[in-house]
């Protein structure tokens, strides 16, 4: 009984002295002085309010959910539903009057154009022989014989543009067909604009010259270069 009323006084004296320690211990494990809790940290106050506030103005949808609507998208505006809409009757899209026939259509009075509706320069002729080489070349050949790589590979192949019935088509009779297309061969007005149909027609037109022309329908450099190559040859 003794023992344990002398470690009874013994633990009660020692409590208030553990606990003092304890103190003592914690207050010496201060924290590091916070910079943005004193005037010196400023600058990262600011830098601090800075990047907050990006960050909440970065969070907002406006620019990514645009009050408009996706490609056949439901509307609760119209009634059909329908967010695409018909042309309104009566109205022309802005730069699609196209008055201009001959031009847009390949036809003059109705009838298929026999002339082109713009200058025939050389820039004209390489421009359609580009487009002639990427979108022709591919079933009617590189000399428009008609036998290109997928008409090698299997495919129906076309006339050849040499034929006399194509030689003698007007020109507007070819645009009919690159705008509609013919046969096998399906429209290319998505692929080729208006411009570039006319010019692969005169490219056409050169390649049709190239197999049937005459040395009179040269031009005259041309001719003396003839002459002198042949000149040459037979002096060899």
């Amino acid at each position: 009984m003794w023992l344990k009323l002398n470690l009874k006084d013994l633990l009660t004296g020692l409590l208030p002295l553990i606990k003092g320690e304890i103190e003592r211990g914690l207050s010496s494990l201060r924290p590091l002085p916070n910079p943005l809790l004193h005037k010196e940290g400023e600058p990262y106050r600011i830098f601090l309010l800075l990047a907050v506030t990006i960050l909440f103005f970065g969070c907002r949808q406006d620019m990514h959910d645009q009050p408009k609507y996706e490609p056949l998208e439901k509307s609760d505006f119209f009634s059909d539903t329908r967010s695409e809409r018909d042309q309104i009757e009566g109205t022309v899209p802005r730069g699609e009057l196209r008055e201009d026939t001959h031009f847009y259509n390949g036809k003059v009075d109705n009838q298929p154009a026999r002339t082109f509706p713009m200058e025939l320069t050389e820039a004209v002729v390489k421009r359609g022989q580009e487009r002639f080489n990427i979108y022709c070349s591919p079933c009617h050949d590189q000399l428009g014989t008609g036998h290109g790589m997928v008409v090698r590979r299997g495919f129906k192949g076309p006339p050849s543009l040499h034929i006399d019935r194509l030689r003698e088509a007007p020109v507007g009779y070819f645009f009919d067909v690159i705008t509609n297309g013919f046969g096998v061969m399906s429209s290319y007005a998505e692929q080729v604009p208006v411009a570039d149909r006319w010019a692969i027609i005169a490219y056409i037109r050169a390649l049709q010259l190239s197999q049937h022309a005459n040395v009179s329908d040269l031009p005259e450099n041309v001719k003396k270069e003839l002459e002198s190559e042949s000149q040459r040859g037979s002096h060899e």
